[in-house]
């Protein structure tokens, strides 16, 4: 056994979580899994995003800094790391690190940071990678296949641009990236999917390891495409979802009166219009209730695959000095605020809040669970303080380590979220605290809710006089947050980026 802890990092992505589920009468998301890590564990009931958009949160997520700060504001982005990631930190400090899966934080990929493994540039698409063909071979599997059950691209489209994502045909993703705007059946088995085989990957590293039986600590990160979509999923999950069992979600029919603009950006078929949201939506519930299936299922299987990595690291005998960290990047705003499909720059509850549970065996007590607020800033520096090292430069995240261990000591007393655009460009803050959520928009009108009497924040009370000390409160505790930030440079740099994005062939 190693000195120091071995370090498992699930990440999933862009997950229907915060809000869908038995709060409103619909079936709960069945994540066995991730329950049963949590139940050995501490779950953090308060766990935010650094930003709902993939490119930042996980470039946050590697440096411990929000977004403002490391400079990958959007996604792809590839602004160049100028900041310590904590994987060349562990691989400096004597761990092997390995890495399976999306990268999607910026310019190269995990190999390019200590990480042997699996790891391709950009979004990517492992269902077109030569391991993943050597995967099939090896276990003499078809190729990945679904047929299209639902979609949000304009069928007109798909057939001018041969995209083959035509409802009742088979789709075999061919594409560079892996986020067709669909829900699909699986044909092929289930162990085709990218969950399965990211899960036989990390297995069969395990296997190595545990032969091996190095007196060097392991680092091993396992980053999932689902459930973000496309929402591919097999029989036996969907199966666990009846789509007549969801009830209209709380804030669907959200005329979006007293919210922001931003809130009516959308670009899917058929549910906007010149890039605005159509109101009131035009799609009956019962599609909705058939997505909503996809998504709860997909996030099922991936939960699934999940599980196989924990019960092989426990059957290696290698559980008992392994850290396990189980959490993803954001959340999805699938039905939510009028009925959107994906995310733009809107900063909702479902798409700012995540599931996160860390098990370190013999530290944490079972069955905790903690109302700290805590964010994937505060990921790395916990990695880092685990393995007994540090950034060398300054960073945003605390370490979780301390609540790990029970101590009781000062922690914030609220969260900060932003964005800086994703369709639309659009700087954001948003604040969250014990009751209140304040968000301001800059050039747009601000947000307030009351997250305990109104958490679908179908009410904006930004302009009620009787919350105005509240207004000032959340604003002073913002400025704390942002004292740091320079937005200026920050809305500089994203026009640069549009310019040249604007100039490419």
């Amino acid at each position: 056994m190693t000195e120091k802890p071995n370090i498992l990092y699930i990440l999933n992505d862009h997950q229907t979580y915060y809000g869908h589920g038995t709060s409103f009468g619909a079936p709960e998301v069945k994540t066995l899994s991730f329950d049963g890590l949590a139940r050995e564990s501490i779950e953090f009931t308060q766990a935010y995003t650094a930003c709902p958009l993939c490119g930042p949160a996980r470039r946050t997520m590697l440096t411990g800094l929000f977004p403002h700060n490391h400079k990958e504001l959007l996604n792809e982005v590839n602004y160049p790391f100028d900041h310590e990631t904590y994987l060349e930190v562990l691989g400096a400090n004597g761990y092997e690190n390995y890495y399976f899966g999306k990268w999607h934080a910026g310019p190269g990929s995990a190999h390019d940071f200590d990480c042997s493994g699996f790891s391709y540039p950009e979004f990517g698409n492992p269902y077109i990678t030569e391991e993943y063909k050597q995967y099939l071979e090896g276990k003499n599997l078809p190729q990945f296949e679904v047929e299209i059950k639902g979609s949000f691209y304009n069928p007109e489209w798909t057939v001018t641009k041969n995209l083959g994502v035509e409802v009742g045909k088979k789709y075999s993703p061919t594409s560079k990236n892996y986020d067709e705007c669909v829900a699909g059946l699986m044909t092929s088995p289930l162990e085709t999917h990218e969950a399965i085989f990211l899960a036989n990957l990390a297995i069969d590293q395990f296997k190595e390891i545990a032969i091996k039986n190095s007196e060097k600590p392991f680092n091993m990160r396992v980053d999932f495409w689902g459930p973000h979509p496309p929402y591919f999923v097999s029989k036996e999950f969907l199966d666990l979802y009846n789509p007549s069992d969801f009830p209209k979600y709380p804030n669907f029919e959200d005329d979006l009166h007293d919210k922001p603009e931003i809130y009516q950006y959308d670009m899917y078929f058929p549910i906007s219009k010149n890039g605005k949201l159509i109101r009131p939506n035009p799609l009956e519930w019962t599609e909705w209730q058939k997505f909503l299936s996809y998504a709860y299922a997909h996030a099922s299987l991936i939960d699934y695959a999940g599980g196989l990595i924990l019960k092989s690291l426990e059957e290696l005998g290698l559980a008992e000095n392994t850290i396990v960290i189980w959490t993803l990047d954001h959340g999805d705003g699938l039905a939510c605020h009028g009925g959107h499909f994906d995310k733009d720059c809107y900063m909702p509850q479902e798409l700012i809040k995540i599931p996160l549970a860390i098990r370190y065996p013999e530290i944490t007590k079972s069955n905790q669970k903690s109302d700290k607020f805590v964010s994937n800033i505060d990921i790395a520096p916990t990695i880092l303080d685990i393995a007994g090292c540090s950034f060398s430069n300054k960073i945003d995240g605390r370490s979780l380590l301390p609540l790990l261990k029970g101590k009781t000591i000062d922690w914030r007393e609220d969260i900060m979220v932003e964005m800086h655009g994703h369709k639309h460009l659009h700087l954001g803050r948003a604040l969250i605290s014990d009751k209140y959520k304040f968000i301001y928009n800059e050039r747009d009108l601000d947000e307030l809710y009351d997250l305990e009497e109104d958490p679908y924040e179908l009410n904006n009370l930004i302009n009620d006089p009787q919350y105005s000390k509240i207004i000032d409160d959340l604003e002073k505790r913002l400025k704390i947050w942002r004292e740091k930030t320079n937005d200026n440079m920050t809305k500089r740099m994203i026009r640069k980026v549009i310019k040249s994005k604007s100039n490419q062939p």
